[in-house]
């Protein structure tokens, strides 16, 4: 009988792992879908100095927006700013 219990507790183990690996899985692709989409995108600006801070721009990826915002900060006087993608923003 203890044997039993056991292995149903190993089999749950393995059926959770499996699960969450498939959920990260979903993710991860759904980000890369993002990554690559047109739209909205949400960036952490991060600065040197402590002036960080979240911008929005809009580009045909995230790195047509990202660099879009980098000379957009560059040209505000940000010269120490690197906009890191967050995500695209649903409209």
């Amino acid at each position: 009988m203890k044997s039993h219990r056991v292995l149903a507790g190993i089999a749950g183990v393995v059926l959770m792992a499996a699960a969450g690996v498939a959920v990260a899985a979903n993710l991860t692709s759904s980000q890369t879908s993002d990554f690559y989409a047109p739209g909205k995108h949400q960036f952490y600006v991060w600065c040197a100095g402590g002036t960080d801070h979240v911008a929005y721009q809009t580009g045909a990826s995230a790195d047509d927006a990202q660099s879009r915002l980098y000379k957009a900060e560059k040209a505000a006087g940000a010269t120490k700013c690197w906009p890191i993608w967050q995500g695209r923003i649903s409209s």
